[in-house]
Parts: C-alpha cells; structure tokens; sequence
C-alpha cells in the first residue's frame, strides 16, 4: 500500500514540477487513459500527446492532494483542487484570455509491477465552463 501511495505522490510531484518525462516514468508502456468526459486514450506516445496539449493551454498546479490506496498496492485513488490558468484555446472549449480557475477534481489508478496502468480523471467540466466563461 506505502508504494502505491509513493508512486501517486511521485507522479503528481513531477505534474506539478512540470517534469513530463518523470510522470510518463510511472507509467506502463501500455497505459490507460481515461479523459475527463472523453474516450479512452491508451499508451505512452498517446500520453505524451496529451501532456504537450496541457502543456500549451493550461498552466496548473495540484494542491491538498490526498492519494489513498488499497491494501495489496493494486487500486490506488487521489482527490485534489486544480488552481489553473487558461492559456491557450483547446479544442470545442470557450475562448482563453488567461482566465484562472480553481477546481476539486479527483483520479484512479490500477497499477502493475510498480507503474500506473490505468488513470482516470474527473472533474466539474461544466464549473471550469462557468469559471472561465465569466
């Protein structure tokens, strides 16, 4: 259990360094990345994809993360607040104008041999809307 919990920590840690290459280091080749309200995105490469699109509209920062995890290590979850700052147009989303914005948002995690291989994300998609539409 210690290590899922220090392996969340780890891969949050490097979010909030903005080290992308040290949170695809807690990962599995293989994997599973559920959108917020979105599809399935599976593998490294696809992650790294998505980091580069965060990377260039969002500018963020996790806050009172609190990561617990089963007792076998296999399931892990973490709940924390988003302070963010909307940097750049994303896709199907309102316009950016460096709107900042403070969102709850939360993540589960199955992990293998030491490494996430699935992380789900949620969040209020409709509360950022209204955050950054005001």
């Amino acid at each position: 259990m210690q290590e899922a919990i220090e392996l969340i920590q780890r891969y949050y840690a490097a979010f909030n360094r903005g080290d992308w290459e040290a949170m695809l280091a807690c990962l599995s080749e293989d994997v599973a990345h559920d959108l917020n309200q979105g599809e399935r995105e599976v593998g490294r490469d696809a992650f790294r994809a998505f980091l580069a699109r965060m990377d260039r509209c969002y500018g963020e920062q996790l806050r009172q993360i609190v990561v617990m995890a089963t007792a076998d290590g296999r399931r892990a979850a973490a709940e924390y607040v988003v302070h963010g700052n909307y940097k750049f147009d994303d896709d199907g989303l309102p316009p950016a104008r460096g709107q900042e914005y403070v969102l709850p948002g939360g993540a589960f995690f199955d992990l293998v041999d030491g490494r996430i291989a699935r992380v789900s994300n949620y969040y209020n998609l409709q509360d950022w809307i209204d955050q950054v539409s005001a």
